[in-house]
């Protein structure tokens, strides 16, 4: 049996869904931002909400899934480029099951589910990180790279290290579920 992981009450707001968000993360823009539930956003996390298409009806900047953690210090913003003149910002889109580590910065177009990325990682606009992929620690992924599915990346620039087996999806979502069922309010003394 894991040991509990207990945070404060005063510390995190607790939403209808179950997302635990902490006082202490930064989220720009939370209208344009869907959270999926169950989803923990850690202390000094920044998710940018507020960098979207000028101009434009659409709303939805960044869209996470169910049970979503989110590492303390993380730097989520969305892709952006200039075409034709034009500066735009792009949509992100996280699946469910998604583990980001402390101190990673994401500018990825796409993270799919079950999906694993380590601590202190650049992923680079507009990368695409398929299902079941894991990005190793201390990784940087230059822009537009694509990492298929069952994938392990490590290194700067990321490369191909290793294939995950085919119980990464159930493995995947029992580690989150389980960080998510751990993360507990402390008891009142």
């Amino acid at each position: 049996m894991q040991q509990p992981i207990y945070y404060s009450r005063t510390e995190y707001i607790e939403t209808d869904t179950g997302n635990k968000v902490s006082r202490k993360a930064i989220i720009a823009g939370p209208q344009n931002i869907i959270l999926g539930g169950k989803t923990i956003i850690s202390n000094g996390a920044i998710i940018r909400g507020d960098l979207r298409r000028t101009g434009s009806g659409h709303t939805v900047v960044i869209s996470l899934g169910r049970y979503c953690l989110i590492g303390e210090g993380c730097i989520m913003r969305p892709p952006y480029k200039t075409y034709r003149g034009n500066f735009n910002y792009y949509p992100m889109k996280i699946g469910d099951h998604v583990h980001i580590g402390a101190g990673t910065v994401v500018e990825a177009a796409t993270i799919g589910n079950n999906v694993e990325i380590g601590k202190n990682c650049v992923i680079g606009k507009f990368c695409i990180i398929k299902d079941c992929a894991k990005i190793e620690d201390n990784t940087i992924l230059p822009p537009n790279t694509v990492v298929p599915a069952l994938a392990v990346f490590r290194g700067s620039p990321g490369r191909f290290v290793q294939e995950l087996s085919e119980s990464t999806p159930e493995r995947a979502e029992a580690m989150t579920k389980q960080y998510y069922n751990r993360f507990v309010p402390m008891q009142d003394r």
